[in-house]
């Protein structure tokens, strides 16, 4: 959405670093068939000529070398250096223990402190950072006492939300002392003996008690409302309603469709940043801890909801339950109600103490603050005046859940018609589970182009039949050995050669065959990686060109983390998961064909009995593919709780440890590992089922195999090497079939990656062009800024209610207006308007004469500018986020800076821009 409203929808290029990576393991790839074909054909001679009258083992063993095991030599190789390269990157380096235990060991010291009995957290000398850089924190001398209200303020970036993780024990301490004097059992008075509390002061960091922290960005799970604000602690309904009361959340839960049962975050309703932030404020209301941390609290609230806030919920409720409580806060004109004020400057401690301290002892620095606070009182006072919210306003909440509720009814509506139909033939449905995605096998290979698909159709030929002509030479060549041994008696020869046989021809015929079988092995798996890359390449250009281009209507019914899962879960199996599984299908099905060809022309009676093997063979794959696939489907719907479950405990990390809560979410990582360990046991117990039954019918062709093949010998006089050839292939039979349909149901699941995809790349785009040319629109517009809006009524689908309806305004050009309103009354809205972001379904908006609904909407969206309401970063340098496009030069982006008021912090960065 931000490059979107930047105008820069041009493709990204940082794929292409990630495509040079697999380009290179890709040749590696291939180039790893190579070593052990190129071995095997240099020994086979030697060891042939060497054992003489053993030359029909040495073809056995090479027969069964040159098919399989030679493969399965590679990937074995690929596997153990993997292995070391995980093990080694899991070893944490030395210097990092010894930092680790000579932390540890400075947090264990001065145990012989004393704390004074009223006061919660004391540092000393502290200084803190975030890297090996200089510190971010310097001397910090403080002091928090137990059960009052302490705020920290001070100017943006001096160091108070680092204050409190450096009290948490998130940051390096470089030195000083933290100490926590835990005190149990606060409520209680009289109850503790001076000894115990004594006892209760610890200056180890990781023993402090837990910690009600609300981060000043709101961290939520991925659950319901209720179970995000008890988080983990039982319900009392009384204090559950109390939290609601105080923290203005009942308007918000009565029009949510469950209720506060109703499931939000990345699967679930999208609430505005309003409602996190209260979210979160209520979590740490409810939990029954003895300190309190809110960093910023109001940060997203209006002023009618922060004044709610602070007077119900912490003046009023927590300071009844006698709680600590640390306030950071931009809100000055709540000073008065501060029972300590700790005022910080440049990462260090200004001043601290009480307000009339303050105004003693820092006569200019209250000045200022008194000034503050009267100007926010006044702007408080001003709002107040201003009509409470309707029901109509708070209904414009919905705007996020309307769009969600309506993608959810059409799915439902899909999935109702589906059964219905479903219970009226079981047997199509079956038959749908049976068969092959053939329409996304063709989205696959189709973006591979004619070429490559014709190319890599006749390498695989051309490579199975040149591995079957070796073999065949082999037998014929050993067949002559023995018919010639078998003349020695006759002849009085002691040798072979003396009897006029020789190697040469054979070897030479040999070699020339094995030359050709290593360019063909390099050949195809040249092809073969390079029809995955191709492919990769394509899907992935036509994906995120339609991802870039695709309305906000996409982004408003999908969760990001489905979007997210294209990009790297399917992509990922695009790129390096089908071109090997499409790789070894093709070659096990050429090797089966080879196999049973070969048997079938050294004993056509084996025809016979191949139709009922094949028939039988042909149902346990089907059944084994239905089994497999739901299997898969099973792992993978196990193994997508427990990604999301450790992504949201990365996310909110620090409030988990804030609230000692580790154990807890330790043990649902390991439930949800467990279930995922037994869908993968249980696959791999299918795949057992399967090799155990292509073992009875890989029997079944050997005997068959060699039975025909002795019975054809006494009759029909074959060479010994022609059966040795054809029981060879025979006992390799059941090992191709077992590959054969272990790939096709791996290359089935797979497909899948492919279908999701398909599925996005059907996203009809943005309209992008307009009644008016680029050439039309002139160079500067807008040059003089006049805004008239007229009747506008705006929506976020047309199958939506409109949340914007005939609006009309006119804006004098240079003149600086301000829109207002309370949360949810459409302010994002009308300024999605101005960009075409959302359903302009009436009225219009003309800028300069020019109505923006006939400009082409790169250019719209190019000239107009916007800070948004949660602040996007992107990953790269300064520059490249003040100026994406690159069109800026140093002295524009440094009187941005300036006119920021972050000239001076940018400067301090070792890098600058």
């Amino acid at each position: 959405m931000s490059l979107a409203f930047c105008g820069s929808e041009s493709n990204s290029s940082a794929y292409n670093v990630d495509r040079g990576v697999l380009n290179n393991g890709c040749f590696l790839d291939a180039l790893n068939v190579v070593p052990h074909v190129f071995l095997l054909f240099i020994t086979f001679p030697i060891l042939f000529i060497g054992w003489g009258s053993q030359s029909s083992k040495v073809h056995i063993h090479h027969s069964t070398w040159l098919h399989f095991p030679g493969h399965n030599l590679r990937w074995l190789l690929t596997f153990v250096l993997l292995f070391i390269l995980v093990v080694n990157r899991k070893r944490p380096p030395r210097d990092e223990w010894n930092n680790y235990s000579s932390q540890g060991e400075q947090e264990s010291d001065g145990p012989s402190q004393e704390v004074d009995r009223d006061i919660c957290i004391k540092i000393t000398g502290g200084y803190f950072t975030w890297t090996d850089g200089p510190p971010t924190l310097s001397n910090v001398d403080i002091k928090i006492p137990f059960g009052k209200l302490t705020m920290i303020v001070g100017q943006v970036g001096c160091g108070k939300s680092s204050l409190l993780l450096a009290a948490l024990g998130e940051m390096q301490r470089i030195s000083g002392t933290v100490i926590w004097n835990s005190l149990p059992g606060l409520e209680s008075e009289g109850d503790e003996s001076p000894t115990d509390k004594d006892a209760a002061s610890d200056t180890d960091i990781r023993k402090r008690g837990p910690v009600a922290y609300a981060s000043q960005k709101p961290w939520l799970l991925n659950t319901s409302v209720v179970e995000n604000i008890t988080f983990e602690m039982p319900m009392i309904k009384s204090r559950y309603k109390t939290v609601i009361e105080a923290c203005s959340l009942q308007p918000d839960i009565d029009i949510l469709p469950q209720g506060d049962q109703t499931e939000i975050g990345e699967r679930g309703i999208i609430l505005s940043g309003g409602q996190k932030q209260r979210i979160s404020v209520a979590r740490a209301l409810y939990q029954q801890t003895n300190v309190v941390f809110l960093d910023d609290p109001f940060s997203a609230l209006d002023i009618h909801l922060s004044d709610h806030l602070m007077q119900d919920g912490i003046l009023k409720m927590l300071r009844e339950e006698k709680r600590t409580v640390v306030l950071v806060t931009h809100k000055l004109q709540y000073l008065p109600h501060a029972d300590w004020i700790i005022a910080m400057k440049d990462g260090s401690i200004q001043t601290e103490g009480t307000l009339k301290d303050i105004q003693n002892a820092e006569p200019e620095l209250f000045e200022h603050w008194r000034t503050l606070m009267h100007r926010q009182d006044r702007e408080f006072e001003t709002e107040t005046v201003a009509a409470s919210m309707t029901d109509m306003e708070r209904k414009n909440l919905r705007r996020a859940m309307y769009s969600r509720d309506a993608a959810r009814t059409e799915e439902d509506e899909e999935e109702d018609s589906v059964e219905s139909e479903d219970d009226d033939n079981l047997s199509q449905v079956m038959r749908q589970r049976a068969t092959i995605p053939w329409r996304s096998c063709g989205t696959y290979l189709s973006s591979a182009g004619v070429l490559l698909l014709t190319l890599l159709l006749l390498s695989q030929l051309f490579k199975h039949t040149l591995m079957v002509a070796i073999d065949y030479w082999l037998a014929h060549w050993t067949s002559h050995v023995i018919t010639t041994k078998l003349g020695t008696a006759a002849h009085n020869c002691t040798v072979v050669q003396a009897c006029g046989f020789s190697h040469s021809w054979y070897l030479s015929v040999f070699s020339v065959l094995c030359c050709l079988g290593i360019i063909l092995c390099l050949a195809t798996s040249v092809t073969v990686e390079w029809t995955g890359l191709r492919v990769a390449k394509e899907l992935h250009h036509n994906l995120l060109n339609k991802i870039i281009l695709a309305p906000m209507r996409l982004f408003e019914t999908t969760p990001l983390g489905s979007i997210l899962n294209r990009f790297s879960t399917d992509t990922n199996t695009i790129d390096q998961h089908i071109p090997t599984t499409l790789e070894c299908l093709s070659r096990s099905t050429l090797l089966c064909l080879s196999a049973l060809g070969v048997i079938s022309y050294v004993t056509p009676v084996f025809l016979v009995a191949l139709l009922p093997l094949a028939v039988a063979c042909y149902f346990i794959q089907k059944y084994f593919r239905m089994a497999s696939r739901d299997l898969q489907q099973l792992e993978d719907s196990t193994q997508l709780p427990l990604l999301s479950h450790f992504s949201e405990t990365v996310e909110g990390l620090t409030t988990i440890r804030a609230l000692r809560y580790e154990p807890r979410f330790r043990q649902r990582l390991l439930q949800f590992t467990d279930a995922n360990n037994i869908a993968s046991l249980f696959l791999t117990a299918a795949n057992r089922w399967l090799e155990v039954r292509m073992e009875y019918i890989g029997a079944c062709v050997v005997l068959v195999a060699a039975v025909a093949s002795i019975t054809n010998s006494l009759y029909d006089q074959l060479s010994p090497g022609l059966v040795g050839l054809g029981l060879t292939y025979a006992l390799m039979v059941s090992n191709y079939i077992n590959w054969m349909v272990r790939n096709l149901a791996d290359m089935e699941v797979q497909l899948g990656s492919v279908k999701r995809i398909n599925g996005l790349l059907k996203t009809e785009p943005e309209n992008y062009e307009g009644l008016l040319t680029v050439a039309q629109v002139p160079d500067g517009w807008p040059r003089q800024g006049e805004i008239k809006i007229q009747n506008l009524s705006v929506r976020y689908d047309t199958t939506l209610k409109a949340v914007l309806k005939n609006v009309n305004a006119h804006v004098s050009p240079g003149q600086k207006v301000g829109i207002c309103g309370r949360t949810g009354s459409g302010k994002s809205s009308f300024s999605l308007a101005f960009f075409r972001m959302v359903d302009m379904f009436e009225g219009r908006i003309v800028i300069d004469n020019i109505d923006i609904s006939k400009l082409p909407l790169q250019t719209l969206r190019s000239r107009l500018s916007i800070i948004l309401q949660d602040p996007i970063l992107f990953s790269g340098t300064i520059r490249f986020n003040l100026d994406p496009e690159m069109k800026a030069t140093d002295e524009m982006l440094w009187e941005a800076l300036e006119i920021a008021q972050l000239k001076s912090v940018v400067k301090a960065l070792p890098g600058g821009l």
